[in-house]
C-alpha cells in the first residue's frame, strides 16, 4: 500500500504557532511549535506582528519538516487554522502596513457607534441598521469593537493615511494564504465579522453593496471571497523551497480557529456539540439553518459545510484566565520572585487541584477578565474572586479558577439550547484546557453534561486543518471524519455535587446581575 499523502497543518492561535504533519486519516506524525508575543498598546490596544507570525511559522515548520526529509516528499497540501477577527492592513505587494489589530481590541467601539447610530438603539447602532444587519448576515458588528469591522473604522479615523494606502483589509488567515501564494482571498467564515456579506446562502457567501456602505468602507480594499476547502494555488516557490517541499503542494484555504476544531472535533453531524478550552473559548455545533439571537449573541453563521451553518457561542477568556494567573500573580518576576523557574501550569493544576474539594471551599471567580461575549455582550465585566477568608489557601483559588470557567460555560449552554430547541446531553471537548482529566469532570459536574475529551484535543484545530485541506485534494469527504476522532475518555456528570454546584451556579448568576452597573461605572 501507498502511504498516506500528508497534510502541513498551521494552527496560528493568539499565543503561538503550531506546524504539524497529519496523515489524510488524522494520525499526528509530529509537530513544533513557535511562541508570538501579544502587544498592548498604551492605548489599550491588543496587536501582533504579522511578520512574527510568518518568522514563528518558517521556524517550526522548518524544524518539523527537517526532522524527516522522507515525509516532505509525501506532504501535498499546506492548510491553515487561525485565530479569527483580527485586521491586517497590506499594500499591493502584500506587505504588512501595521500590526494586526486583535480580536481583543476595542479601541474600534467608539467609532462603530458613531457610524451605527440611529433615532432608536439598540446598544449604540440604529435599530433598521442592527435588523437589516441581522436579516442579511445572522449577526452584527460588536459594539465593543473588537471584530474587523470596528478595527477598519478605527483606522479609518485615526490613521487615514494608513487607511488610504491599504490594499486590502485580511483577517489572520487571508495574511498567512496571502505569504503562502500570493493570493488576496478570504474564506466564507474569515471574512464574516467584516459584517459585509450577503449569508443567507451557506455556499455563496458574497459582498452586499449596501452593507458595505452602511458601514463606511470600501468594496476594493476587500479581498476575494472563496470555500474553505478551495485549493486556492500552488505553495509559492520560494517558501517550498525553503521548507524542502515539492513546488506542486498545494495550498487549501482553510479556516478560522472555531471552524477547524468543529470538524477536528469530528462533530460534523447536525446538532452534535464541541467545547474548545483556550485562551478564549466557545461552544458550537453546525445546524441546517442560518438564525440570530441578538439577546444572547448566538448565531449560526458560514463555515467550511457544504450547505450548513455553525452555531457559535464565544466567550472572551478562559484559559486565558489561568496564563494571567500565572504570569502575574503565581510567577511575577519581581522582587519577590526574580529567578524562580516557572512550570507547565496546566500540567500540574490536576494535581493542585484534585486536593481541593468541589466548591473551592466555598471561593468563587468569575473569568471575566477582558469583558464578555456571549451570553452578554459586554466588555465592562471584570474578573473577581469572592468569599476568600483566612482559611482558603492559592489551592481553593486554583481550582475556583477552573470551576469558575465551567460556570461561565454553563451560564452559555441555556441559551445555546434554547438556540436549537435541544437538550445538550454530550459535549466533545478539545483545546489545551481539554488535556487536564480534573477540568474535564468539573466540566461535567458544573454542566451537568456528559464530556467526551477527544484523543490529543490541543490537534484539534490543526486536525480539523489538515480535514479541510484533504477534502479540498479530494481525498476524504466530511462525512468520513466522525469515523476518523478517537475518544479518548468520557466524563459523566456526578449526582453526588449536583447540589453543590447548582447553588454555586446561582450565586455566580446573581453577581453578574448585582455588579453589573458597578463594573459599567469603574469601565465605561
Amino acid at each position: 500500500m501507498q502511504p498516506e499523502k500528508l497534510i502541513l497543518s498551521v494552527d496560528l492561535g493568539t499565543s503561538g504557532i503550531k506546524a504539524a504533519l497529519i496523515t489524510v486519516s488524522g494520525k499526528v506524525l509530529g509537530w513544533e511549535t513557535e511562541p508570538v508575543r501579544l502587544l498592548i498598546t498604551p492605548d489599550g490596544g491588543a496587536e501582533q506582528s504579522p511578520d512574527e507570525w510568518w518568522t514563528a511559522f518558517l521556524s517550526a515548520a522548518g524544524r518539523l519538516l527537517g526532522r524527516d526529509k522522507a515525509a516532505c516528499a509525501r506532504v501535498s497540501a499546506v492548510c491553515c487554522s487561525t485565530q479569527g477577527e483580527g485586521t491586517v492592513p497590506v499594500n499591493k505587494d502584500g506587505q504588512a502596513l501595521a500590526n494586526c489589530i486583535l480580536w481583543m481590541d476595542m479601541r474600534g467601539a467608539p467609532y462603530l457607534k458613531q457610524q451605527l447610530a440611529g433615532l432608536v438603539n439598540i446598544d449604540g447602532a440604529g435599530l433598521g441598521k442592527v435588523l437589516r444587519f441581522v436579516r442579511l448576515t445572522g449577526g452584527m458588528p460588536s459594539m465593543t469593537g473588537k471584530d474587523p469591522a470596528g478595527h477598519m473604522l478605527y483606522l479609518r479615523e485615526t490613521r487615514p493615511e494608513l487607511y488610504e494606502h491599504t490594499y486590502k483589509f485580511l483577517n489572520v488567515l487571508d495574511y498567512l494564504n496571502l505569504r503562502l501564494t500570493g493570493r488576496f482571498v478570504a474564506t466564507f467564515d474569515s471574512i464574516l465579522t467584516s459584517w459585509v456579506t450577503d449569508n443567507r446562502d451557506p455556499d455563496d457567501i458574497r459582498y452586499h453593496d449596501g452593507l458595505i456602505s452602511l458601514l463606511g468602507l470600501e468594496r476594493d480594499k476587500l479581498p476575494e471571497i472563496v470555500a474553505c476547502s478551495q485549493v486556492i494555488g500552488p505553495l509559492d516557490a520560494r517558501v517550498a523551497e525553503s521548507l524542502g517541499l515539492r513546488p506542486e503542494v498545494q495550498v487549501v484555504a482553510g479556516s478560522i480557529d472555531n471552524t477547524a476544531a468543529a470538524i477536528g472535533a469530528g462533530t460534523v453531524d447536525d446538532y452534535a456539540m464541541h467545547l474548545y478550552i483556550g485562551t478564549s473559548s466557545w461552544m458550537a455545533a453546525h445546524v441546517p439553518f442560518k438564525k440570530t439571537d441578538v439577546m444572547a449573541s448566538l448565531a449560526s453563521v458560514p463555515c467550511a459545510l457544504p450547505g450548513r451553518y455553525l452555531l457559535t457561542a464565544l466567550q472572551a477568556t478562559a484559559g486565558g484566565n489561568l496564563t494571567y494567573l500565572r504570569d502575574n500573580i503565581l510567577y511575577h518576576k519581581d522582587e519577590l520572585l526574580q529567578e524562580a523557574k516557572v512550570p507547565d501550569i496546566f500540567k500540574v493544576l490536576d494535581q493542585i487541584a484534585q486536593r481541593v474539594p468541589p466548591g473551592a471551599n466555598g471561593v468563587l471567580y468569575t473569568p471575566w477578565i477582558w469583558g464578555e461575549r456571549a451570553p452578554v455582550d459586554d466588555k465592562t465585566l471584570r474578573a473577581g474572586l469572592y468569599n476568600l477568608s483566612l482559611n482558603n489557601t492559592r489551592e481553593d483559588i486554583i481550582r475556583a479558577f477552573l470551576e469558575g470557567i465551567a460556570f461561565n460555560t454553563r451560564w452559555l449552554l441555556k441559551p445555546v439550547e434554547k438556540f436549537l430547541k435541544r437538550r445538550v446531553e454530550s459535549i466533545h471537548i478539545v483545546g489545551g484546557g481539554a488535556q487536564s482529566d480534573v477540568w474535564c469532570q468539573i466540566f461535567a459536574d458544573v454542566m451537568n453534561v456528559e464530556i467526551k475529551q477527544a484523543a490529543d484535543p490541543i490537534y484539534a484545530n490543526a486536525r480539523g486543518a489538515a480535514w479541510i485541506g484533504a477534502v479540498g485534494l479530494g481525498e476524504i469527504s466530511f462525512n468520513d471524519v466522525p469515523g476518523l476522532v478517537e475518544i479518548h475518555r468520557v466524563y459523566a456528570p456526578r449526582p453526588e455535587h449536583r447540589a453543590l454546584y447548582d447553588e454555586k451556579f446561582e450565586i455566580f448568576e446573581s453577581i453578574y446581575q448585582r455588579l453589573k452597573g458597578v463594573y459599567r461605572r469603574l469601565n465605561g
